[in-house]
């Protein structure tokens, strides 16, 4: 141990007694540790919304989604794209058609995504486990030659219900302008039956503007014989390194096709939210290089209350480097048991978030998705926090040291 770090430990532990010093390095320690509660809190929170997102995309999207590189649509019978489906490490893989479609519910048009999925899509998805509905049949495609057709459960309020009866479909046709003259010519249209059953993903993206129904519907109503817009893939239960995986897909797709994973699938909605939790932690970082600030009383006391002890230590042979490393010690002491106390509150306040619920959301149960804020702490946020805490109170102190053991040198 450092002779300076051994006199600073000293001073901010001294059993003799506690004066008004200790009181104002208490104080300050309390201001540091307040604002690191609250960074840990804030984050924790932003992490638990974004897994409680993630959580609510995994019904839908695949574990990885292959799509062309370039354009929109590609041949179902691609090698490249075979030998992706083919890889030992794909359990199951659904070829989809997914594009804009009209219905007329009660003569009013309505523009929604046409999702055309082939008869495995409950393999690659989590499609039963968000059935509302006549939820005894299950998930349907078809049936006996007939195509059947499963909403989100906001499409379906919006055509009058989950049994919205045989409407018809309706699609530009391909490489054509709409004639204005005869509007129905410009358009291919079928009819679909309802399957008695919606999803409800409880996101609006899927809940009100996706319907989903059989690959070859939407390839004859689309004009897009043999050609699909996406694979989606379901891996095996032992592949452990989903990114290894990825690679190689990637590599056999020979540049002509992506491969996205569920975070690469929602990359705006996460990209919003990295944002809003780092514009967050930028505005609770300023509170706690304010409260670093409150450390600079506390040191300044202590080395006006302490000239003679600093004295003693220069004839005894102490240098000035000495002096002033002792006080910096001093400050960051207190800024470290501040952060380590804030940081410790803060996880056992997160905890007892978790486990009792104690900040609701407000309204009824079962207004919300969840009736209780949602947290989550990451040991990098809390490393995070405690950095930021250091490298504010290094800051905060160091000017203000030198320039007050300065002028008590001379």
């Amino acid at each position: 141990m450092s002779f300076p770090f051994f006199i600073a430990r000293r001073y901010l532990f001294s059993p003799r007694k506690v004066g008004f010093i200790h009181l104002i390095s208490a104080i300050s320690a309390g201001g540091v540790a307040v604002s690191c509660l609250a960074l840990v809190v804030t984050l924790s929170v932003f992490n638990g919304f974004r897994e409680l997102i993630g959580s609510l995309y995994t019904a839908m999207d695949p574990e990885l989604l292959v799509m062309p590189a370039g354009g929109k649509l590609a041949d179902a019978d691609d090698p490249a794209l075979v030998a992706m489906m083919r890889h030992p490490a794909v359990a199951a893989a659904t070829p989809c058609l997914t594009q804009q479609a009209l219905i007329l519910p009660k003569g009013k048009p309505l523009v929604f995504t046409l999702k055309g999925v082939a008869d495995n899509y409950a393999e690659t998805s989590g499609i039963d486990s968000i059935l509302v509905g006549d939820i005894e049949k299950g998930f349907t495609l078809q049936r006996a030659g007939v195509s059947y057709a499963t909403p989100g459960i906001g499409l379906a309020a919006a055509m009058g219900s989950v049994d919205f009866g045989t409407p018809y479909i309706y699609a530009p046709r391909k490489g054509e302008r709409i004639n204005m003259a005869n509007p129905a010519e410009s358009f291919t249209f079928d009819k679909v039956f309802a399957s008695g059953t919606a999803f409800q993903v409880h996101q609006r993206k899927y809940d009100e503007n996706i319907m989903l129904v059989p690959l070859k519907f939407a390839q004859d109503l689309f004009e897009q014989e043999g050609r699909i817009s996406s694979v989606e893939l379901r891996l095996r239960d032992d592949v452990r390194d989903v990114q290894a995986v990825k690679a190689e897909l990637t590599q056999a797709g020979g540049g002509r096709f992506r491969v996205l994973d569920r975070t690469e699938q929602q990359e705006d909605t996460f990209r919003i939210m990295n944002i809003e939790k780092f514009v967050a932690y930028i505005f609770l970082a300023f509170i706690v290089l304010i409260a670093s600030f409150n450390i600079i009383g506390a040191v300044s006391m202590l080395i006006i209350d302490k000239r003679a002890d600093t004295s003693t230590l220069r004839t005894l042979g102490a240098t000035i480097r000495h002096i002033r490393r002792l006080f910096f010690y001093e400050g960051m002491l207190i800024c470290l048991v501040g952060a380590l106390a804030g940081v410790a509150l803060g996880i056992a306040l997160c905890a007892a978030q978790q486990h009792f619920g104690l900040l609701r959301l407000g309204g009824e149960a079962g207004t919300f998705i969840i009736d209780a804020y949602p947290v989550s702490v990451h040991a990098a946020d809390v490393v995070l926090v405690l950095f930021t805490a250091i490298v504010t109170g290094a800051v905060s102190v160091w000017y203000p040291i030198r320039y007050l053991t300065g002028k008590s040198a001379h």
